[in-house]
């Protein structure tokens, strides 16, 4: 049994995975949860619309940002009238600009660290102050643990 290409201008299944780096069975079990449909099937392969990549790309990116399959559906079909929807999306925008805080102060800790002389490292005044800086970042550096 051999595998005929899907209609034109469908992307098969494995060309949405390699696309996408997502792996078949990812693609299958948002297909399962609603968040995906395929155009069409070629014998028991999924052919898909090519739009499905920039809607892939968009669960892709809500679920780094930490939403859970539930809200990107509701994400998916929201609309600008939706209120609750808003709020939560304005509540984890808060929420990934507190990581983005994090990241950049961890970040900077270890470019400092990289470049220390301090023997041993882990003991620097500064390397000390920005590690508590990621932990909390309302810490006054010259504080407990600072120089």
């Amino acid at each position: 049994m051999g595998t005929q290409a899907p209609e034109a201008g469908l992307l098969d299944i494995g060309e949405v995975a390699r696309r996408t780096g997502l792996a078949p069975s990812a693609l299958r079990y948002y297909e399962k949860e609603g968040l995906i449909a395929p155009a069409a099937r070629n014998g028991l392969r999924r052919a898909y619309d090519p739009g499905v990549l920039h809607r892939l790309g968009v669960l892709t990116c809500a679920r780094s940002a930490g939403f859970t399959i539930a809200e990107v559906r509701a994400f998916l079909s929201g609309t600008p009238d939706d209120a609750e929807l808003r709020g939560r999306l304005a509540a984890k925008a808060r929420e990934v600009d507190e990581a983005i805080g994090r990241l950049v102060r961890l970040r900077d800790s270890l470019a400092h660290a990289a470049g220390c002389d301090h023997d041993p490292l882990v003991e620097c005044p500064e390397f000390k102050r920005a590690v508590g800086r990621v932990a909390d970042p309302d810490r006054d550096a010259c504080g407990p643990g600072g120089a």
